[in-house]
C-alpha cells in the first residue's frame, strides 16, 4: 500500500460522514486521489479516535460501524499501523503537540513521507510535517 497523503481524524469522518464540511482544497485533493486510483492513508489511532468519538458528545452521525465498513472496504484507504518505528518518532517529536493521537498521526506521516490533510491548527502551526489544508 503506497497512500499518496495521510488523513487526520477529521477529515477521515468529515470525508465519509460530513462531505460538505470539508474545505474547497480538501475536497479537491481527495476527489483527485480517487480519481487517480490513488490510495490515501488513514492513521491506526485514528480509528481508537473514532471508536471514542462514537461515545462522546461528538457522536458521529453516520454511525461507527458503517464507518468503520467504509474504511475496510474501500480500496481507496488504507490503515497504516501504530509500529515501533512510528513510536520512536513519536518519542523523537518532543512536547510541541500535547495530544497523543496527534502525535501519533503526525509521527505517521513523517515515517511514511507523507503529506497530512488536516485542518488543526496546532498540527499546521507545529511545522513538524507537510500539511495540505
Amino acid at each position: 500500500m503506497n497512500p499518496r497523503l495521510l488523513l487526520d481524524t477529521h477529515i477521515a469522518v468529515r470525508w465519509l460522514s460530513f462531505p460538505g464540511k470539508l474545505s474547497r482544497e480538501q475536497t479537491r485533493v481527495l476527489d483527485e486521489a480517487i480519481r487517480n486510483g490513488r490510495r490515501v492513508g488513514v492513521s491506526a489511532i485514528s480509528l481508537l479516535e473514532m471508536a471514542l468519538l462514537s461515545e462522546g458528545e461528538k457522536r458521529i452521525t453516520a454511525g461507527l460501524k458503517d464507518l468503520f465498513h467504509q474504511l475496510d472496504t474501500n480500496p481507496a484507504f488504507g490503515i497504516l499501523p501504530l509500529t515501533s518505528e512510528v513510536a520512536r518518532e513519536v518519542a523523537a517529536l518532543g512536547s510541541s503537540l500535547r495530544d497523543p493521537a496527534d502525535r501519533v498521526i503526525v509521527a505517521t506521516a513523517r515515517i511514511y513521507r507523507l503529506p497530512l490533510l488536516t485542518s488543526d491548527q496546532r498540527i499546521i502551526e507545529s511545522g513538524l510535517v507537510p500539511v495540505i489544508e
